[in-house]
């Protein structure tokens, strides 16, 4: 006989997140009996991006004076009325139609009347009211016995664009423990190689101040510099570069591309060297090829802008077979983008953040169709964090074998990196860790 675990409450305040602005948190109460004996209440707060695709879900604020306009009261009240009638006395356990009913609830494509952040407040919380419920693991509950994976960190230690005040115009610089044994000595190489950086940017007079993810900030010159500061941390850390620890970028091309001008155009870079660079679709192409030959980076994410479909395909057959190439504001964690890349060829790998579609049940069918095709998956946080570890938990459900959460600095970080070991350690002899190598499992 089916079991049936009813929703008998559903609550929603607004709360803060890691950059101080108001965020979402729902708790779902579901069962029959008191709360903490046969009742048990699952909660979940939404994270939030500075560097958006314009294809994203709606984050609905206030745009009222109050956290000068970036309140979420309207949210709040849609999940504590509109969203709270649509699921009261259903099936918890029935998470895919909680997700429909939700969107039902709405209305639109992109989430414009409850929106984004009220409807995930709730397909979270529904879940992790379940896993509690059923009294599982939460990333047991969303993937089965078979969930082991756990991902490769993709750790962001150097940071410019839209999360740092700075020079860099490339938005991250990522290390991954590519040559660890498991999800521990991973994070201890990573942890060690960003305290390493730390004080090397101090030899140099450089700021070691952090940005919204806990990656360093200086003044630097462009990639060039940012990755070679890198590469001698990673020395002077004791590993070896390109074996042991290798480099993941973000360049969030997006937020660089210049419509009128059909270039990209780097305000750092132009600041520091006193000319004016831009770079055309083609050029972008080359200096990543340029990158990719100088040092041993494995993964590029937003290369080109998120309408450039073509220019995505161009770049995919020239770096494809040697390199992750990631869409993010590219696929927004939409089944029909991510289907239209692959049909065509763009990209060969997916980032996946929840709140970019806004209900858990969108965000598996996605990692699923990636998968399907040969397409990885990177399960990534946003620069608007909070203590809350459902993205750990989902990662490795979903089995992407990476993941974005961040430098191992600010709580909001560290959380998900702590959540992961003791998955870890609940999973034993059981547990995964494995780096393929860029065609393990890469769509040729």
């Amino acid at each position: 006989m089916n079991r049936y675990l009813p929703i008998r409450k559903v609550y929603a305040r607004e709360v803060l997140d890691s950059r101080g602005n108001p965020t979402v948190e729902a708790e779902i109460t579901v069962g029959e009996g008191i709360v903490g004996k046969d009742g048990y209440t699952g909660r979940a707060i939404v994270p939030s991006g500075a560097s958006t695709g314009k294809f994203e879900a709606l984050e609905l604020r206030d745009a009222e004076p109050r956290y000068r306009g970036l309140g979420v009261q309207r949210a709040v009240e849609h999940v504590n009325t509109v969203l709270a009638d649509a699921v009261l006395g259903e099936n918890a356990l029935c998470q895919s139609r909680i997700d429909c009913l939700l969107l039902e609830a709405d209305g639109t494509e992109k989430k414009e009347h409850m929106g984004a952040n009220a409807i995930l407040a709730v397909s979270l919380a529904v879940a992790d009211a379940a896993a509690k419920a059923m009294r599982m693991p939460l990333y047991q509950y969303l993937g089965g016995c078979k969930s082991t994976q756990l991902p490769v960190p993709m750790m962001n230690i150097l940071n410019g664009g839209k999360h740092a005040d700075n020079t860099v115009d490339f938005q991250e610089f990522m290390i991954m423990p590519v040559g660890a044994c498991c999800f521990k000595e991973g994070l201890r190489m990573c942890a060690e190689v960003y305290h390493t950086l730390k004080e090397f940017l101090k030899e140099r007079k450089l700021s070691a101040a952090v940005g919204d993810e806990g990656g360093f900030a200086p003044d630097v010159q462009g990639a060039k510099e940012a990755l070679a500061m890198m590469a001698e941390a990673v020395k002077r850390a004791g590993y070896t570069l390109g074996k042991d620890i290798c480099f993941a970028i973000d360049v969030a091309a997006s937020e660089l591309y210049e419509e009128d001008k059909k270039a990209y155009y780097f305000p750092g870079e132009s600041f520091m060297t006193g000319t004016e660079v831009y770079r055309t679709a083609e050029e972008m192409t080359a200096y990543y090829e340029e990158l990719t030959e100088t040092f041993p980076v494995l993964s590029i994410e937003d290369g080109l802008d998120q309408e450039d479909w073509e220019g995505w395909q161009r770049l995919t057959q020239r770096l494809g077979q040697k390199v992750q190439l990631v869409g993010d504001d590219l696929f927004v964690t939409n089944t029909e983008r991510i289907a239209r890349g692959i049909t065509m060829g763009a990209g060969n790998a997916v980032l996946i953040k929840v709140n970019q579609i806004g209900t858990l049940t969108e965000a598996m069918e996605a990692v699923e169709l990636a998968h399907k095709a040969g397409y990885r998956t990177i399960l990534s946080h946003r620069s608007g964090e909070s203590e809350d570890t459902f993205l750990a938990d989902l990662a490795v459900a979903v089995g992407s074998g990476q993941i974005k959460a961040g430098a191992p600095c600010r709580g909001e970080r560290t959380a998900k990196y702590n959540r992961l070991l003791a998955i870890e350690d609940m999973l034993g002899e059981t547990a995964c860790y494995d780096y393929k190598g860029i065609n393990g499992n890469l769509r040729k």
